[in-house]
Formats: C-alpha cells, structure tokens, sequence
C-alpha cells in the first residue's frame, strides 16, 4: 500500500517551465523532486530559438485566420499546416481555435497575453538576479523584415498594438535602414520593424541546465522517471509508473505536449494539441547575425544558438504520433539562405520538437477541478521559455495558498 506524503512536491517534466517551478517552490522552503521522462531541456526546451518574446502578445487564432485554413491542407510545406491524415482528428480542437478567433474572444486573450507577459519580464529579472547567469542571456534585440508594402501592412496593425501597449517598436523602411541593424539580407527586404527590448538566451537547453544544476545545489531532486497515472486521495495523490507507485503532498503537471494525458487520469480532459516545430541548426556563423531576425510571411526565425545558427518556426498541427516530415526544415533552411546570400547551409541538424498549444494560446495555470492538490502549468505553446519563471511564481503562489500577483481566471483550466 502506497505511504500518504512519500514526496513533498513532485513536478512532473523538466523542461524550463517545470526547472523554474521547482526552483521558485525550493525559494518557499518546499522539499521538491523533479521527474521527467527523459532528463532536462530533452523535449521543446531543447531546440527553441532562444527567445523570450515578451512583445509576442498576439494569440495564434486571430481574426479572419480561418479563411485560409484550406490553404494548410493544400500546403503541407506552408507556414501553418495541417497534415490530411490528422484532420479529422484535430476537428474538435480546430473548433475551438475558431471560437478564439473571434474578435471578443481575441481581444481578451490579448489582453489576458499582456497582463501575463508583463508578469513574466519582472519574474524572469528576479529569476536571472536569484539564480541566473547574465552570461547566457544576450540583450540584441529583435527585427521583423518585409518583402515589401503589402507584407508590411499586412502585419502593421500587429505592431501599432504593440506600440500601443507600451512596447518600443521601430517602424524602418527601405534596405539601407534594415542594412544598419542587420547586413548581409537580400535587397528585397524594403520594410522593417525593430524591437530593442527583445533579448535571447545563448542556448536555451544550456540555460535551463544551469537551471537545474542551481535547483540541485540547493537540495532539489532531478529524477529520470514516467509517471503513467495519478489518482486523488484525501491527503495525498497517488503516482504510478516505471518506478512503480508512490505519493506526494502535491503535484504540479508541466509536462508540456503530454500534459493532458496525465489530467486526463484525474477526469480533467482539456484541449491540448502540439505546434510541431522545426529548424535546422547550423554550426557556424558564416553570416554576421545581430539580432534575432523574424520572416513573419515566410513563418521562420534566425537566431545565434552557442557558436551556430538556428533557423526554424512554422507550425505543424500534428500531434504526437506522426513522423516528422523534415521537408520543413529544408525548405526553411533554403528560404534563408535565399535571404542570406552568404549563409552556408552545410552539416546543420536537423530537429523537430513538441510545443504544447491550446486554442487560445493561453497557457493552463491553476488547480485541477477534480484534484486541489494538483496544480496545472502547461499549453504555453511557443512561449514555453518566455513565460517560464513567471508561471513559476504564480504556480509556487497557488501551492503555499497565496494569492497570485495577477488574476489567474483567463488561463484557468475549466475555461473549456
């Protein structure tokens, strides 16, 4: 028979939004074991571009976004997609994507996006003060670039909100201008926007490791371990997996893209999908890459990733199961070595990750409606390293019982 309190807190998953939770639950004197499935940053956390995108406030499912869903299914190689095979089985979460889209349900997911990502730039600060390393964060900005007026005004009304929220963006036009923040980008690029307060980590899967190692210095617990079903008890919740069965006072589920399997063990089915992402990374910087460079039209990103380059994005709405179609990645790298004369393309790795998204884009943070002894903190789909320590926060504020430093009930998880 299971032994009630075997564990104090146990997360479950180690990528950063779980390392983060951990620590910010250690800084409240909790006794906290984490287990993931395969070890730190080893899913999303992993391959991401790096960026904390404070300034990306706007959901995915955005007004008029579903006129051009029968272009995903023509398009399997597009920007955003959906594989045939997979339709049908994504119906019901498309459904609600749609019901996102909606101007009033859009403009309060902005919203609910500000007052969350303004949370989250103060948390991160404290979190790199505590237990950072300014080394592994660069403050170079952000540059959005556009073939021309028509691509430029297409994504204008996007970045006269951000201006309108107090975020500095700089509108540029012509090459020249562009040249002065980034060189070396094809002359086809006459319209730009940049964002000074964007900043990056060196290595994302580097910066959750020192995370991790802060969070075991101080006595925390990392364990590569499954867990496979939980059940709610009176005084504890019960675990059960490859380690057998065990308990703990409390849970917390950052489990990112199979999140939902394990809420759903409890009787809570939410809405999870997975944002495949791809990219390819590079292990040279044959091109003098200054800021993290973003080709909204084309879906993809550039950053610098240690001594490389990474170039990848897109959205594939796939699920867990299908192989990856690595054609992604190699029409993104040949994209940006069009926008990149003087980009060498070879001996990159290629990699496909999991971002774990809900219709709304807003992440699930909050207690299971049928377990109070679990907490939920998952779905931020590609803002996972963004939002990780101010999750963290509030997360360790649900589980002392305090009041969170801002109204939880947009990310709540009955929302659905």
């Amino acid at each position: 028979m299971t032994q009630p309190n075997t564990h104090d807190v146990l997360v479950i998953g180690a990528g950063i939004v779980g390392i983060s939770t951990a620590l910010a639950l250690q800084s409240q004197g909790r006794r906290v074991t984490v287990w993931d499935r395969k070890g730190v940053a080893q899913e999303a956390s992993k391959g991401n571009a790096g960026a904390f995108a404070f300034a990306e406030v706007e959901p995915l499912a955005a007004p008029g976004i579903m006129m051009k869903a029968p272009k995903w299914l023509l398009d399997p190689l597009g920007p955003l997609s959906v594989p045939p095979r997979y339709a049908l089985k994504i119906a019901p979460w498309m459904l609600r994507f749609w019901r996102a889209s909606w101007r009033d349900r859009y403009d309060a997911a902005v919203q609910a996006q500000v007052n969350l990502m303004n949370h989250c730039e103060a948390a991160f600060e404290r979190q790199l003060a505590q237990d950072g390393d300014p080394s592994h964060i660069r403050r170079e900005g952000q540059l959005s670039v556009y073939q021309g007026d028509t691509q430029f005004r297409s994504a204008l009304p996007a970045l006269k909100r951000r201006q309108d929220l107090g975020i500095e963006v700089t509108l540029l036009e012509g090459a020249g201008a562009i040249a002065e923040i980034q060189p070396g980008l094809s002359a086809d690029f006459t319209r730009g926007a940049f964002t000074p307060g964007w900043f990056n980590a060196n290595d994302p899967a580097l910066w959750a490791e020192h995370l991790a190692h802060r969070f075991v210095e101080k006595g925390g617990v990392v364990e590569i371990k499954s867990v496979s079903n939980l059940k709610n008890r009176d005084a504890y919740i019960e675990l059960e997996g490859d380690f057998g069965a065990t308990s703990a006072s409390h849970v917390v589920i950052c489990a990112g893209a199979w999140s939902h399997h394990l809420s759903a063990a409890l009787g809570d089915k939410l809405p999870l999908e997975t944002e495949r992402g791809y990219n390819t990374t590079l292990p040279t910087q044959s091109v003098d890459l200054r800021t993290h460079v973003t080709f909204g039209a084309h879906g993809f990103v550039m950053s610098k990733i240690g001594d490389g380059i990474r170039v990848g994005g897109a959205v594939e709405l796939g699920g867990l199961d299908l192989p990856p179609n690595y054609k992604r990645s190699e029409i993104l790298l040949k994209k940006a070595k069009a926008f990149f004369p003087d980009l060498e393309t070879n001996n990159g790795t290629q990699w496909m990750g999991f971002r774990p998204s809900m219709p709304d884009s807003l992440p699930v943070i909050g207690s299971s409606p049928k377990a109070r002894r679990v907490t939920y903190a998952f779905g931020h789909g590609h803002l996972g390293l963004t939002q990780s320590a101010g999750t963290a926060e509030l997360v360790a504020s649900l589980v002392q019982g305090e009041a969170p430093a801002i109204d939880l009930s947009p990310y709540r998880p009955s929302r659905f």
